[in-house]
Order: structure tokens, then C-alpha cells, then sequence
């Protein structure tokens, strides 16, 4: 029988399609990881140009156990991004936690605060989505940046506009991605530069679903980051993105030619990296994870350092996985 179906067809092209420059056990990991950093920047549209813009502080407010910073950056000529910082109360510097939201309302959620009715359902367990409060209670402040077309970058302020963005930017040989990864990378810097009690030695970065994404790509490209903590998002290409509909701003042009999603933790290890997925994520499907983190696994054996990943698997669906992140964070010394 004719084969007319050009949708399975192209699946089919890629799960045929073997990675060229996909990890290989016994391979040198320096050597690899080099090329693959290169090669990942390049996909990614990397790098942006650079401003001298630090911070603009929009206000300095006192709450209760910290002191929050509402403050905007420019991160390329014309682009600004909002941010908010949460600094614990104390003389003493507090390691970072880095809080990336995924699609929803805006940054707010990840700062437990509500707009509607709607962003009060999603913060009905506080302790999956609202992570700037998590991070105060672990002791640590709390970086919330406003990713491109989410919320107060989107086209209506709130939720999510990232279809024709996306569009855009590849016309450009830019990505969605990559300019999220640009951002935090930037606002890192102004914060080292303007937040002194700000311990940039002790960096955590975190997310569910596209802010997991993120933060995973964020760690492949920025050694600053120590660990990383991505929720309902690091999955083979195969099992996820390809295999069901996904947002643009997911996809990175030409990336699966190359690797598969697991193979890039060759560019975070040794630093820690705790994968976090629901049991029953539709989207991210666990069967898909777990082929991801074999491979992981295998990379962090090759770098010498097997207890500085981990996989933890929550029993619901596409969630934040915060207290089995922590604990395990915790565990492994951070």
C-alpha cells in the first residue's frame, strides 16, 4: 500500500534518523562536549547582541522574611525583560534559585500570586507552581524572570503568544529558546553586578514544562548554574515533541539532526541535575523519559561523578514537582 500520510511519514524519517553528534559511550566526553557546545549554540541562535544595561529597579519593597526587587533589564538593544528578586532577611549572601515558569498566566504564579480565578486553580498546591516562595523557604532567594510571550511579554499581557513569535525568530535564525536561555544569562549578570548578598557561587535552576525546558537548555550553555531542576520537560524528542502537538517555542530547528534531548546533559555534567516527571504526563510521557535519562546516566558515569543525577518520577500528570525536587537536591548536598 501507498504510503499518503505525510504526517506519519516525516515521524518516521526521525525515529530512523540516528543524531550525528549523539554522545557514544567510551567516547571522550571533553572532546564531545566541545563540539556539542558549539554546535547547540548555533541552533540555538546564540549569541544575541549585548547591551551594557544593568537592572532598572522599579521598586524595593519589605515582606514578610524578605525584601523583593520589581526591576527590568535590557537584555539586546530594545528588549526589556521584567523580573522580580527575593532576597531572604539577613546580612549574610543566600545562594540563588533561579524560577522559570512554564506556559500559564505570567511570572505572577511563579510568585504565588493570582490574577483570576483560573491562575488561584493552578496555585491550589502552592508548592508545585509558586516556586519564589519555595526558594525563601529553602533559605535562598528567589530570581522570577517573565519569559518572552509569557504574561506581561505576551501580546495580551497575560498568558501566552509565542506561536507567531516563534515564526519570526526562525525566520531570523533565532529561536524561542535560545532567547529565554539569552535572558537568564544576561540578568545573571546584572544581578551579580547590582545584588551583592546575592551568593552567585550557589545557583540553582528550576521549572515545569516550558520553564523546564529552559532551565535545562539554560544550564547546557552557563556554568554558573550548579544544579539544575527541570519538571515535565527533559523527554526524548521522539516520545515527546515529535510525537504530539506542542507549542513552537518547544522546537529548535535542525536540533534532533544532531542529538537527542538526553544527549545534551553532556554539556551540564558533572554539576547536578535532578530530572523531575509525572507518572502520568500526557505530554511528556514517561516511557520517554526514561530512555532520556539512560542516556544521561551513562554520561554521568563517563564524567566520574553517577550520584550527581537523578530521575524522580511524582504519581500525577504535568506538574512541578517541588518537594521530590528538594528532596532530592537536598540529598545530594545543595
Amino acid at each position: 500500500m501507498k504510503n499518503i500520510n505525510s504526517h506519519a511519514y516525516e515521524y518516521q524519517l526521525l525515529r530512523e534518523t540516528v543524531p550525528q553528534m549523539a554522545w557514544r559511550e567510551g567516547e571522550d566526553l571533553a572532546g564531545w562536549r566541545a563540539a556539542a557546545r558549539e554546535k547547540l549554540e548555533e541552533l540555538l541562535g546564540l549569541p544575541l547582541k549585548q547591551t551594557d544595561a544593568l537592572p532598572a529597579i522599579e521598586y524595593e519593597e519589605a515582606r514578610e522574611g524578605f525584601v523583593e526587587y520589581r526591576f527590568t533589564m535590557e537584555t539586546e538593544p530594545g528588549y526589556h525583560v521584567p523580573c522580580h528578586l527575593w532576597i531572604p532577611n539577613g546580612e549574610e549572601k543566600a545562594p540563588l534559585t533561579i524560577c522559570l515558569s512554564g506556559h500559564g498566566g505570567g511570572m505572577h504564579v511563579a510568585l504565588g500570586r493570582a490574577k483570576n480565578e483560573k491562575d488561584e486553580s493552578a496555585l491550589s498546591s502552592w508548592y508545585h507552581r509558586a516556586m519564589a516562595p519555595r526558594a525563601i523557604r529553602e533559605g535562598r532567594c528567589a530570581l522570577v524572570i517573565e519569559a518572552r510571550n509569557f504574561g506581561e511579554s505576551s501580546l495580551e499581557g497575560y498568558g501566552t503568544s509565542c506561536t507567531e513569535a516563534a515564526k519570526i525568530a526562525i525566520l531570523m535564525g533565532r529561536t524561542l529558546i535560545g532567547e529565554r536561555v539569552w535572558d537568564a544569562m544576561r540578568i545573571l549578570d546584572g544581578v551579580a553586578e547590582c545584588f551583592p548578598r546575592v551568593d552567585m557561587t550557589d545557583i540553582v535552576v528550576t521549572g515545569n514544562s516550558g520553564g523546564g525546558t529552559v532551565a535545562y537548555y539554560l544550564a547546557c550553555m552557563d556554568e554558573r548554574i550548579g544544579a539544575a531542576a527541570p519538571s515535565c520537560s527533559v523527554c526524548t524528542f521522539e516520545d515527546s515533541i515529535a510525537a504530539m502537538p506542542h507549542c513552537l517555542c518547544n522546537h529548535i530547528p535542525s536540533i534532533r539532526k544532531y542529538f537527542e534531548m538526553g544527549d545534551l546533559a553532556g554539556l551540564i555534567a558533572p554539576r547536578k541535575l535532578v530530572v523531575a516527571a509525572g507518572k502520568e504526563d500526557p505530554i511528556f510521557p514517561i516511557h520517554g523519559v526514561k530512555k532520556a535519562f539512560a542516556t544521561i546516566q551513562s554520561i554521568y558515569q563517563a564524567s566520574g561523578a553517577p550520584e550527581n543525577c537523578a530521575l524522580v518520577v511524582g504519581d500525577g500528570g504535568h506538574l512541578n514537582y517541588a518537594d521530590h525536587i528538594w528532596q532530592k537536591l537536598h540529598e545530594m548536598g545543595v
